[in-house]
């Protein structure tokens, strides 16, 4: 199974580890540090340095309860780093939004994927990904950041995430999209409560047959905060999570702690 991600063409014979960069003084983790772009750029190329395979740019905030970003800001805040980036390193940089202009630009700027929470449902944001070489992750979220964890409510959470996963796949595929352009996401923490969220961990392997390589983003979320009984230390239970994704399928792991998370798989590799 292999990801074609823009101008790069990942094989997927391991987990890869997307770092995550956010450009925002809001993130629920580290917010507010890395809001300048030569801050932003020098935290990227420490993600490379660890041991990245990708670099996952974000310029809003899409914790629960955020508030909306006008699109000139985030335009402000991503595309200088997507720019600086794409002239230093040679490994996938990926967009992380939902706004179609802001994925047109950023391809512009030299991303090679786009990571969106809304699965590509803005009006426009199809037509851009299908003009275009990018890879796609398509996210399932109930509801929006601002308000998806008041009621989070399914009736089979795993079946339901699936189904909408696969009805947004066939749509690309459908727009021209070829199907190894795309990853899946189930989306822990998007409109999901605790229950939901081990649930869908604990069943992860159930999405595999939607033949698509899974990403998934459990870093440091307040989830695995509640699970361990820290708020303050999400370490530890963001490397078992990762451990745990990536022995039931997933394929790219998205991360804070890209060296702690690499050296657990490799510890995970040894064993398989």
């Amino acid at each position: 199974m292999n990801f074609q991600c823009g101008q790069y063409l990942l094989q997927l014979d391991r987990p890869y580890i997307m770092g995550i960069v956010n450009v925002t003084p809001d993130s629920f983790s580290d917010g507010g540090r890395y809001t300048s772009v030569d801050l932003a750029v020098e935290h990227a190329l420490k993600l490379v340095e660890d041991g990245a395979d990708i670099l996952d740019i974000g310029g809003e905030s899409t914790r629960p309860g955020a508030e909306p970003v006008s699109l000139e800001d985030e335009l402000n805040r991503v595309i200088p780093v997507i720019r600086a980036l794409a002239k230093q390193i040679k490994l996938p940089i990926s967009i992380d939004t939902y706004k179609p202009e802001v994925m047109r630009l950023a391809i512009e700027a030299g991303a090679d994927m786009v990571n969106d929470v809304q699965a590509l449902r803005m009006p426009g944001a199809l037509d851009v990904v299908a003009n275009s070489q990018a890879g796609v992750c398509l996210m399932h979220m109930q509801g929006d950041p601002k308000t998806m964890q008041l009621e989070p409510h399914y009736q089979d959470v795993v079946a339901e995430v699936r189904a909408f996963l696969n009805e947004r796949k066939q749509a690309l595929l459908a727009s021209g999209i070829a199907a190894n352009r795309i990853v899946l996401d189930p989306g822990f923490g998007f409109g999901k409560s605790r229950a939901h969220n081990i649930a869908l961990l604990k069943n992860l392997q159930d999405l595999s047959d939607l033949d698509s390589p899974l990403l998934v983003g459990l870093s440091r979320k307040s989830i695995l905060a509640a699970i361990a009984g820290d708020d303050q230390q999400r370490l530890p239970a963001s490397l078992a999570a990762a451990v745990i994704s990536a022995m039931k399928g997933a394929k790219i792991l998205r991360v804070h702690d890209v060296k702690g998370t690499l050296q657990a798989c490799k510890v995970l590799a040894a064993v398989q």
